[in-house]
């Protein structure tokens, strides 16, 4: 098994992941539920930078672009 790190905005469409790092926006991300040791499965991602939908506590939340280009997330 290999374990691969990518940012939140490099994940495809229904690929899941675990947060690894949250280097900004901790306090928001944290009321979103998206913290180290969670997962998160992609849903879609909006066109020209737009947010990225992804599924966090069986809930789906948009995520600006600019953060999700900073969240590490280990894949498989």
């Amino acid at each position: 098994m290999i374990i691969l790190e990518k940012k939140l905005s490099e994940l495809e469409s229904g690929e899941t992941g675990i947060v690894y790092t949250i280097p900004c926006c901790e306090h928001i991300l944290n009321c979103l539920g998206i913290r180290p040791g969670k997962s998160v499965k992609m849903v879609t991602k909006q066109p020209i930078k737009g947010p990225v939908v992804v599924i966090v506590n069986e809930i789906e939340v948009a995520v600006d672009y600019e953060i999700a280009e900073k969240l590490k997330i280990k894949t498989e």
